[in-house]
């Protein structure tokens, strides 16, 4: 059985001044606060969440929580 892979999202740059879009993705994605991290699922609906706001974001992939 393949271990599941992980994904450590940390909001690097602030929300202010953005497009309403990117602040809904970030906040889809459970980022509130500047430096908040969450722990996410490596799925591709996440990976395209990242990808829009790259950015914004620092991303590290870990193999558990």
């Amino acid at each position: 059985m393949q271990k599941k892979k992980y994904l450590k999202i940390k909001l690097v740059r602030s929300l202010i001044g953005r497009p309403e879009k990117h602040q809904l993705v970030a906040r889809g994605l459970g980022l509130k606060k500047l430096n908040s991290e969450v722990i996410r699922e490596d799925r591709p609906e996440i990976r395209g969440m990242v990808r829009k706001i790259s950015h914004l974001v620092k991303v590290e992939e870990i193999e558990q929580p």
